[in-house]
Order: C-alpha cells, then structure tokens, then sequence
C-alpha cells in the first residue's frame, strides 16, 4: 500500500491491488477468468477512491495485451485513469511479480503492501512469490473459477499449481542468483 497525507498530516496506507492476467479470446474480449479477477478486484477496492491497481499481463495469442483489456474493464466499472496503472510487459507470474516491484519502486520508493487479485487457486503462488521479493501481500477473497470451469479442469488448475509453485522458486533463485532467467534449451 502507498500513503497518503491526511488533513492532520498522519499518513494512511492507500490500497494497492494487483490484478494479473489471463486470456484474451479473439476479438479482444476477456475470458471468463480474466472477467472474474477484475471483477473481484473491482469489488475490494471500488469504495475508496484513493485505491490503485495494477493491471499485469503481456501480449497472448489473441487481441490487444492482457493489461489493456484489463485497464479497459475497471475503467468501464467506474475506476478513474489515474487509479489504473498499466504493466504490459510481463508473459509470466514470476515477470508480473518483478515487474510490479518494479512499478511499486517507482511511484513511492519502496514496495508496500499489496492485496493479490487472481483466481484463488493462483493467488497463493502469487502472494508467494511478492514476499520472496520483498514485498508484503496478502490474497484478496476473489470470486471463484469452479462453477465457470467445472470440477476436473478446476482439480487440474490446482494440480498444476503443485508443480508451478516449486518451479517458480527455482526460477526466482536462478535469477537473484545469476541476474539473468533461465534459458528453455
């Protein structure tokens, strides 16, 4: 969270959501998913005007980057241009979440907390990965995916996250390490 000065000088956090991405169907529209986060977002922070979020994802197969077709849904839910911020670059969890911190750095000096809108099976690994780069965050209580996607794709999206979690260690430590990601060969 950012702060902001009161009347009486104190300083108070502003909130901070992060919304990572999902896919873009042709034709630019969101996917379900991508439409289930943002709404959840939208739902934590709408009743404070001071609240940011940051809008993650690059370029998929189809229609404009994720972040746009993102800043676009909050901005059509109410959220005003300056609340929005746009990271467009990121193609992965890990890059959403460096690419963040970065963001974070660069408005007020220094991550502050965050609250981490995705699916719920993939906030863990995203809230994970803010405290092993220094960032405090906790998971927003975000719509759930299990209706929309039924139970065996559902079972197979927590399944994976099994095994991307650890992965995403071993990355995020090759990379404080080498200073670099490592190569597909």
């Amino acid at each position: 969270m950012a702060t902001k000065a009161t009347k009486t000088g104190d300083r108070r956090p502003v909130p901070c959501y992060i919304i990572f991405g999902a896919a873009v169907k042709s034709g630019g529209q969101p996917s379900g998913t991508l439409l289930r986060r943002v709404q959840g977002a939208w739902q934590l922070g709408k009743n404070d005007p001071e609240s940011r979020f940051i809008v993650t994802g690059g370029q998929g197969r189809f229609g404009p980057p994720e972040a746009h077709v993102m800043k676009s849904l909050l901005l059509g839910m109410g959220a005003k241009e300056e609340q929005v911020l746009l990271e467009d670059q990121a193609v992965n969890t890990l890059q959403s979440v460096l690419f963040c911190k970065e963001i974070l750095l660069q408005q007020h000096g220094q991550p502050h907390e965050v609250t981490v809108c995705s699916s719920r099976y993939h906030n863990y690994r995203c809230q994970l990965l803010f405290r092993l780069v220094g960032v405090r965050s906790r998971r927003g209580d975000m719509p759930s995916d299990r209706a929309a996607l039924g139970n065996m794709k559902w079972m197979y999206y927590y399944l994976r996250e099994a095994v991307a979690i650890p992965w995403a260690m071993i990355r995020l430590g090759y990379k404080q390490f080498t200073g670099s990601e490592p190569t597909k060969t």
